[in-house]
C-alpha cells in the first residue's frame, strides 16, 4: 500500500502543484507582509486568547455536535450533524471573519473590502466590522443581491456598503474581481478579508487554520459522545470550500476517515449549466492561485451555475484540488432538484432548515454506501432562511404536479 504524503502548506503556500501567490505587482508588499506575518501573529498568546474569547462569548462556540435520530433511522447509519447554523450570523463564516479582523486591526488597517455569494460571509465581514469600528465594503453580484436579499438588508443594517457587481454572469466570481480591483487601488489602509479557501497563499491556509476550529471540536465532541474522536466519514459542501476545509482540517492525515466533498452540479453535471469543477476543471489559475477550473481550451473561464449562490463559482481552493487530484477526498456532485428535495426532507425530518448549500450535502447520502454501525458526520455549514424564496417557490411547484 502507498503510503499517502503528508498533507500541509509548504513555505511558498503549495499543496502539492496546487496553490501559490500569482498577484499584481501593485499587491505584492500587501500579500508579502501578510505572508511573513500571519503565522507568527495567531500564534502569540494574546491573538490567540482574544479569538479564542470571541469565538466562545460572541460567536456562541462550540456548535453542538447534533445525533440527528430520525434521518439516521431513514439512511440505516449514524448521522450526526455540526451545527454551523447556531453560529451568530447563522453560518461557518464568522468564525474566519472574526480571525482576519484581528489581523487586520494588528496589521493597522482602516478599512475592510470582502466578496460574497450567497451573502453570508458579507454578513459575517459586515458584523465583526461593526464590532471594531472599521468601514466595510462588500461586492456582490447583481443576481446574487436580487436572490440573496435578506443578507443584503442584513449587510446594510449593520452599516457596510453593498456594490453590485455587474459584469460576467453578475455572481461571486464577478464580485471576487471587483474586491481584487478595489485591493489593487486601495492597497496600503485596506485588507481584504477573503470568505473563503482560496487567493493567493496565504489566504487558503490562513482562512483554514481560522475554521479548523470546527474539527477541532468535533474530535472532543465525539470523544464525549462515542469514546473515540474521529468518524468514519466527514461530508460537507464545496464551492471555494471553507467550511469543508474546516472540517476536514483535524483529519487530513488520518486514513480511517473518509472525506466526501460535495459539488453542485446545477442542472446536471455535462448539461452546461453547472459547477462541478473536480469533473468539469482543468488545471489552471484564477483569482491568485493555481487549482483546478471551469475554463474553455483557451483558458477563458466558463461562466458555472447552481441555484445556490454560494456554490456557483468556477473553481475549488488549491487544498481541495490537491484533496481530490491525490484521491483523499472523494467528490460527489449533487444537482439543485436534488438539493431542493434534501433541504425538504431535512426540515421535516429533523425540524432544521439548512441553507441551499448545505442541502448538497445531504443530498450526498443519497449517493454514499455506508453501514449501519457507520459514524457520518454532516457539516451543517448555515441556515436557509436566506434561501426561503427558493424553497416557496419549489413547494408552490411540487404542489401544483
Amino acid at each position: 500500500m502507498t503510503k499517502r504524503p503528508h498533507i500541509d502548506v509548504d513555505e511558498r503556500g503549495y499543496y502539492g502543484r496546487f496553490g501559490g501567490a500569482y498577484i499584481p505587482e501593485m499587491l505584492h508588499p500587501n500579500i508579502e507582509e501578510l505572508r511573513k506575518t500571519y503565522r507568527e501573529m495567531t500564534a502569540d498568546p494574546a491573538f490567540k486568547q482574544e479569538f479564542d474569547d470571541l469565538l466562545k462569548d460572541y460567536v456562541g462556540r462550540p456548535s453542538p455536535l447534533y445525533f440527528a435520530k430520525r434521518m439516521s433511522e431513514h439512511f440505516g447509519t449514524q448521522i450526526y450533524l455540526k451545527r454551523e447554523d447556531l453560529n451568530h450570523t447563522g453560518a461557518h463564516k464568522i468564525n474566519n471573519t472574526i480571525g482576519q479582523i484581528l489581523v487586520a486591526q494588528r496589521l493597522g488597517k482602516k478599512r475592510i473590502i470582502a466578496e460574497t455569494g450567497a451573502g453570508q460571509h458579507g454578513v459575517a465581514t459586515a458584523t465583526v466590522c461593526a464590532l471594531v469600528g472599521l468601514q466595510c465594503i462588500v461586492y456582490m453580484g447583481e443576481v446574487d443581491i436580487a436572490r440573496q436579499a435578506p443578507n443584503v438588508a442584513r449587510m446594510r443594517m449593520l452599516g457596510a456598503e453593498v456594490r453590485p457587481a455587474m459584469s460576467g454572469s453578475r455572481t461571486l466570481k464577478d464580485a471576487t474581481n471587483e474586491a481584487i480591483r478595489d485591493w489593487i487601488n486601495n492597497p496600503e489602509d485596506t485588507h481584504y478579508i477573503i470568505g473563503s479557501v482560496v487567493g493567493p497563499h496565504p489566504y487558503p491556509d490562513m482562512v483554514a487554520r481560522f475554521q479548523s476550529v470546527i474539527s477541532e471540536e468535533m474530535k472532543w465532541q465525539l470523544q464525549e459522545k462515542l469514546g473515540r474522536d474521529y468518524p468514519d466519514a466527514v461530508v460537507a459542501c464545496v464551492g471555494g470550500g471553507s467550511n469543508a476545509a474546516g472540517a476536514f482540517y483535524h483529519y487530513l492525515n488520518d486514513d480511517r476517515v473518509r472525506l466526501v466533498s460535495v459539488e453542485a452540479a446545477g442542472l446536471g453535471v455535462h448539461s452546461g449549466e453547472s459547477a462541478a469543477t473536480s469533473v468539469l476543471g482543468t488545471e489552471g489559475i484564477i483569482h491568485g492561485s493555481r487549482t483546478l477550473l471551469m475554463q474553455t481550451d483557451d483558458g477563458q473561464i466558463v461562466e458555472p451555475y447552481s441555484i445556490s449562490a454560494g456554490l456557483d463559482y468556477p473553481g475549488i481552493g488549491p487544498l481541495h484540488a490537491f484533496l481530490i487530484d491525490s484521491k483523499r477526498a472523494e467528490a460527489i456532485a449533487v444537482t439543485d432538484e436534488d438539493a431542493l428535495a434534501a433541504a425538504l426532507f431535512c426540515s421535516r425530518t429533523e425540524g432544521i432548515i439548512p441553507a441551499l448549500e448545505t442541502a448538497h450535502a445531504f443530498a450526498a447520502l443519497d449517493q454514499m454506501e455506508y453501514g449501519p454501525d457507520d459514524v457520518i458526520v454532516v457539516c451543517l455549514s448555515g441556515r436557509g432562511d436566506k434561501d426561503l424564496a427558493a424553497f416557496s417557490t419549489y413547494l408552490d411547484q411540487s404542489d401544483a404536479q
